[in-house]
C-alpha cells in the first residue's frame, strides 16, 4: 500500500508548475540574455566594435 507522503498531491504539482513557468523560466530567460549581452560587450571591449 502506498503512503500519501510517498509522492506529492495534486495542489503540490500544480504549485511547481506555477513556480517553474511563471517565476523560474522567465528568470533564467533574463538571465541567458543578460549573460550573452555581457559576453559580446566583454569581447567587443578586447576586440574593438564590430567593422573596424
Amino acid at each position: 500500500m502506498q503512503n500519501e507522503s510517498d509522492g506529492y498531491t495534486k495542489p503540490q504539482e500544480f504549485r511547481s508548475f506555477l513556480f517553474l513557468t511563471a517565476v523560474m523560466a522567465p528568470v533564467l530567460t533574463v538571465i541567458i540574455v543578460a549573460g550573452y549581452g555581457f559576453a559580446v560587450w566583454f569581447y567587443q571591449l578586447f576586440a574593438g566594435p564590430p567593422g573596424s
